[in-house]
């Protein structure tokens, strides 16, 4: 009972997304577009004060008490006294391991949002599912990445919320994915005859999809200099779930929370 009580106050934070078809970004012609089947997304990045909840219940997560094989030195290194300050409650948690977020995700029901997944909630700008054919659209996102990190990050959830009622896809943190080092360059089967190897080099970017959408490049590029134990400044995560018939009932009938 108390179980099932959580999960549903879990799902109220969550938007439902239909799902659809995803663009790898080195895509042949030959190459099938990737399926995103239908799945509920965080609204905002776990914050601090999320975080701390969870391993204040999970004492093998705290500062200190990971092993080395699971998150490098700097875990949670910003937290005063292994607890965030008041002020950091809020913010998005940052310096977490993929094997730290699995966990939170896991515990909460969820899981990690796939590659796919994400890329699909994240093109889609305030008013359409798909933005990149907006005006400035891709040079809002730019500007983020083009910005200096900076050691004080603003609280979750201040950004508008995209057509899918998700916000802080872009401009807050990066995020931790799933498969984060799948890379989605493929369509469903590893090992696609139709893709076109030669777009890995340096000129790559003249041979994929969308030239166009740097944005994407530097996320794909992002994620496949990740390694698990990484414990960035600059990193953070969110959690997903499937849309099944248990989690229907909390969903807003109009498919947004």
């Amino acid at each position: 009972m108390l179980t099932a009580l959580l999960l549903g106050l879990a799902a109220l934070q969550m938007a439902e997304l239909p799902g659809g078809e995803v663009r790898p970004l080195y895509l042949s012609k030959d190459s099938p577009l990737t399926r995103v089947a239908p799945f509920r997304l965080d609204v905002t990045p776990v914050t601090n004060g999320q975080f701390a909840a969870f391993v204040a219940a999970h004492p093998r997560w705290q500062p200190g008490a990971v092993a080395a094989l699971f998150a490098e030195p700097g875990y949670l290194q910003h937290w005063p006294a292994g607890q965030p300050t008041p002020a950091q409650r809020e913010q998005p948690v940052t310096r977490v391991s993929w094997y730290a977020a699995d966990a939170y995700c896991r515990a909460q029901g969820k899981r990690l949002p796939t590659v796919a997944e994400w890329e699909f909630a994240a093109q889609a700008s305030e008013s359409a599912a798909f933005g990149a054919t907006e005006p400035d659209y891709t040079r809002r996102i730019l500007s983020w990445y083009a910005r200096p990190a900076t050691a004080t990050l603003p609280p979750v959830g201040q950004d508008p919320a995209n057509y899918w009622q998700v916000q802080d896809l872009h401009g807050l943190v990066w995020e931790w994915t799933q498969d984060f080092n799948s890379t989605l360059v493929t369509g469903e089967s590893r090992g696609d005859s139709s893709l076109d190897q030669g777009m890995f080099c340096g000129s790559g970017a003249a041979g994929s999809a969308d030239p166009s959408d740097y944005a994407a490049f530097m996320r794909f590029g992002f994620r496949t200099s990740l390694k698990a134990p990484y414990t960035l400044g600059n990193l953070g995560f969110r959690c997903a779930q499937e849309l099944t018939d248990e989690n229907t009932d909390t969903a807003d009938p109009a498919g947004r929370l």
